[in-house]
């Protein structure tokens, strides 16, 4: 027979016992659904964390304080006041380093006229945009000559202009800082929650020089942050900030740090490592569904062999071969391992579609992943359709025709 008579006997075969196929192919649905959720919410998932780890910096590197030790007490890390603005002049003449900007953390009160807000005042240079990413949706950022001025100028987050000014735009109004004045002259974009949670959006910015020399008094930064030019020179950047600060911090061999320098990196390998263990959870569904399903389809193909057995001898005293046997009842077994193949596709992908939406990630269906998972389904059917299309093969003829 021709694959096109064969295919149109098992058909006829699935839809003859419609409700008995489906419940035979849910095993496989299933196993092939489990595929698709778990390649495509996991590629989702790490372009989602890949996304959010851009939006904190442009190959961003942070350098914060280290742990000191007092009488023998050790404080946590960030407990030292250990990095200035030096450091980060000298770190910004480092090869492969883009820019470099120091912070200064302040959480204080902040009014505007009648209004007022809690707000974090972070001090930072005028390369901050450019380290983070962050562009304006109006105004200007304060300049370099600024920062050399201490000028008492801000740029507001989305978040403190609405609490601040909710009936008008900031730009050239004045805010207090800790009762000291300062001009807007810009407004960030919007940004909304980090990973973590955060507003992002509920921050004022100023010069680092104005932060520490009006609002804290120190001489002492909270962080630099440093860009490197391109992803690839992370690691030799990270190393280099490294020997430059011990050789400027005077630490010599043996001795601890007192900074850290951390990549970002780090953050991404974790959510990739958290992304893979669901990857294999679901690979592990996926695969004892296919397995059960795969049982099903062998089981209700040895039915049909029973049900079937004075046809099969019919056939064969006519003049089918065993061949030809063989292959009608694998084709009926890969037709019901493919077909539960097709709708676990379109449930997968229906379903990922529905996470992506609620867990406002990217949809990401790859053609590929899907032609493999009904590959591999067809696959299922022939591993256990096998046995029972063998068995109505070697059927004896007689036996058949005389089976009640």
């Amino acid at each position: 027979m021709t694959l096109r008579t064969l295919l149109k006997i098992a058909w006829e075969a699935v839809v003859r016992n419609g409700m008995r196929s489906l419940l035979t192919m849910l095993g496989v649905v299933i196993g092939v659904a489990a595929v698709m959720i778990t390649v495509s919410i996991g590629a989702g998932a790490r372009e989602s964390v890949a996304a959010q780890i851009t939006g904190l910096g442009s190959n961003l590197l942070i350098v914060i304080p280290g742990n000191v030790t007092l009488n023998g007490v050790r404080s946590g890390t960030g407990a030292a006041s250990t990095l200035t603005p030096d450091d980060g002049l000298a770190i910004a003449k480092l090869a492969h380093v883009a820019a470099v900007s120091p912070a200064v953390g302040v959480k204080t009160q902040v009014v505007a006229g009648k209004n007022n807000w809690s707000t974090s005042v972070t001090g930072v240079a005028s390369t901050f945009t450019f380290i983070r990413g962050w562009d304006l949706s109006s105004g200007s950022f304060f300049t370099d000559a600024d920062t050399s001025a201490s000028a008492k100028v801000c740029v507001l987050g989305q978040t403190v202009v609405a609490n601040l000014f909710p009936d008008g735009s900031p730009l050239g109004k004045t805010i207090l800082i800790r009762n000291v004045p300062f001009t807007v002259i810009g407004v960030l974009a919007a940004r909304g929650q980090s990973a973590s949670g955060q507003d992002q959006d509920d921050t004022i910015a100023i010069p680092y020089t104005s932060a520490m020399q009006r609002l804290t008094g120190t001489t002492f930064v909270s962080v630099l942050l440093v860009s490197a030019d391109d992803a690839a020179s992370i690691a030799p950047v990270q190393a280099q900030i490294t020997a430059l600060l011990e050789q400027r911090h005077r630490i010599i061999g043996g001795e601890a740090d007192d900074f850290n320098v951390r990549s970002l990196q780090d953050i991404a390998n974790a959510a990739s490592a958290t992304a893979s263990v669901m990857e294999y959870l679901l690979a592990g569904v996926a695969a004892v569904s296919l397995l059960v399903g795969g049982i099903g389809i062998m089981n209700i193909m040895l039915v049909s062999v029973t049900e079937r057995t004075r046809e099969i001898g019919l056939r064969m005293a006519v003049g089918a071969r065993s061949g030809a046997i063989l292959e009608q009842f694998l084709v009926e077994a890969v037709t019901l391992s493919t077909g539960g193949g097709l709708i676990g596709v379109a449930i997968g992908a229906a379903i990922t579609f529905v996470v992506a939406l609620i867990a406002h990630w990217p949809m990401i269906l790859s053609p590929g992943v899907a032609i493999a998972a009904v590959a591999f389904s067809a696959v299922v059917g022939v591993f256990f359709g096998y046995y029972p299309a063998l068995k109505a093969s070697r059927l004896n003829p007689i036996d058949a025709l005389q089976f009640e």
